[in-house]
């Protein structure tokens, strides 16, 4: 099941934020971020690119201004990296918080491109 959520910017365009099962890794969540003109078309994106079962349902974790930032400042306007685990216990992200905090999302690594994922299934 995928979290996510959106936001629209002042242009019209929209900024969609989802948090997606990684196979293979136990687990672990990977945080997607597509700049798009529509929900729809952010989604198609996502689903081009081999995540078929992704639906946007709500808005409960929708994108933060640092990720905005990260997504609207990157060429291909399509960018992942590893989310921190949510109700685990004990598990922390980068500045120590417990992850299921509001800003958990803020400090968990660098944002890659999507390349660098398709690199990592194949390798």
């Amino acid at each position: 099941m995928a979290g996510g959520g959106w936001t629209r910017l002042p242009d019209g365009s929209v900024v969609v934020a989802l948090s997606v099962p990684r196979p293979g890794h136990g687990g672990q969540r990977a945080r997607f971020l597509v700049h798009a003109v529509n929900r729809a078309r952010a989604l198609t994106r996502l689903r081009n690119l081999g995540l078929r079962a992704v639906y946007l349902r709500g808005n409960a974790e929708p994108p933060t201004p640092d990720e905005i930032s990260a997504v609207l400042h990157h060429p291909d306007g399509l960018v992942w990296r590893p989310a921190p685990q949510h109700g685990v216990a004990g598990a922390t992200d980068a500045t120590g918080a417990p992850a299921g905090d509001e800003g958990a999302y803020a400090d968990s690594g660098f944002w890659r491109p999507i390349g660098a994922l398709r690199r990592a299934a194949a390798g």
